[in-house]
């Protein structure tokens, strides 16, 4: 098992913790958002364990989402969590979109499964 190996994106940690909130939120607002490859699978990883506790739909774990992310959020992430109250897991889809033009960075596409 890998342990401490975190992607760092050249950025410190607190930075890097408000770069991973800032797409957390986007995916919750807006349902799919088109990143890179690596910035996805760690957007993933941290959006599974939100949302498994957001399906316990009780104060506690209200608490515990507020404290990363703000009300509106918290709120839209409690209602689509109730969809999500069947499945065990494995809840957003990453879909590759080949490479940007630019610099050649693998994309993909963020999205719920439904």
């Amino acid at each position: 098992m890998r342990r401490g190996n975190i992607k760092k994106f050249g950025q410190v940690k607190n930075k890097r913790k408000a770069f991973v909130r800032s797409l957390i939120t986007a995916l919750i607002a807006h349902g799919k958002i088109k990143t890179t490859a690596a910035r996805a699978r760690v957007l993933s990883a941290q959006i599974q364990k939100l949302l498994t506790e957001a399906k316990k739909q009780n104060l506690s774990a209200r608490k515990t989402l507020l404290a990363q992310l703000s009300e509106p959020m918290v709120k839209k992430l409690m209602s689509l969590a109730e969809s999500f109250s069947a499945r065990s897991g494995g809840f957003v889809k990453i879909t590759g979109l080949g490479r940007r033009k630019s610099d050649g960075a693998p994309m993909t596409l963020v999205e719920w499964i439904k």
